[in-house]
């Protein structure tokens, strides 16, 4: 049956620094070739950086700690809407949805780990610093793609009835 839960959701047990579930499950989407302790070196070492920035620079009306930066980036580039091909009558329009919960999560990591990747020449850690730390601004690739989908999802208003 599609669209069913599964016990996966609550089995995910919390990361071992900062004992945080959304954490560990971004660890997950980091990792390649099941090397998980590869992807949390790479996180961990993300996030140490941030913090590093931040006692350095002190950016006013920005979180205080690095853990509070990666939650504040995943909310800034979680979607609202998108649009989903639909079939009607012999033509695909592109209509736009509103995202679930899950659905946001999901693309939220796979557009930061993304924007990361594409980016050549540094670790992967101090990429995906970066990119955690221009989200949490509201600024960076993932924040590029999250503007455009919602950009597409707006001018494809006309078509929002054809979602049933």
């Amino acid at each position: 049956m599609t669209g069913r839960i599964t016990k996966s959701e609550w089995q995910l047990k919390p990361d071992a620094r900062y004992k945080d579930r959304v954490l560990a499950k971004f660890i997950n989407c980091v990792m390649h070739d099941g090397k998980k302790a590869v992807a949390q070196r790479v996180v961990y070492d993300a996030l140490d950086q941030i913090q590093a920035r931040l006692e350095k620079e002190k950016p006013e009306n920005f979180p205080a700690t690095a853990i509070e930066v990666f939650n504040k980036a995943i909310e800034n580039v979680k979607p609202g809407v998108e649009v989903r091909s639909k079939r009607v009558g012999g033509a695909n329009y592109q209509v736009p949805m509103q995202v679930s919960a899950r659905r946001q999560l999901s693309l939220s990591f796979r557009w930061i780990i993304t924007a990361a990747r594409e980016e050549k020449g540094k670790p992967m850690s101090i990429r995906l610093a970066k990119e955690l730390f221009d989200a949490a601004k509201g600024e960076g690739k993932a924040m590029t793609t999250r503007e455009t989908t919602h950009k597409m999802a707006d001018a494809n208003k006309a078509f929002a009835h054809f979602a049933w």
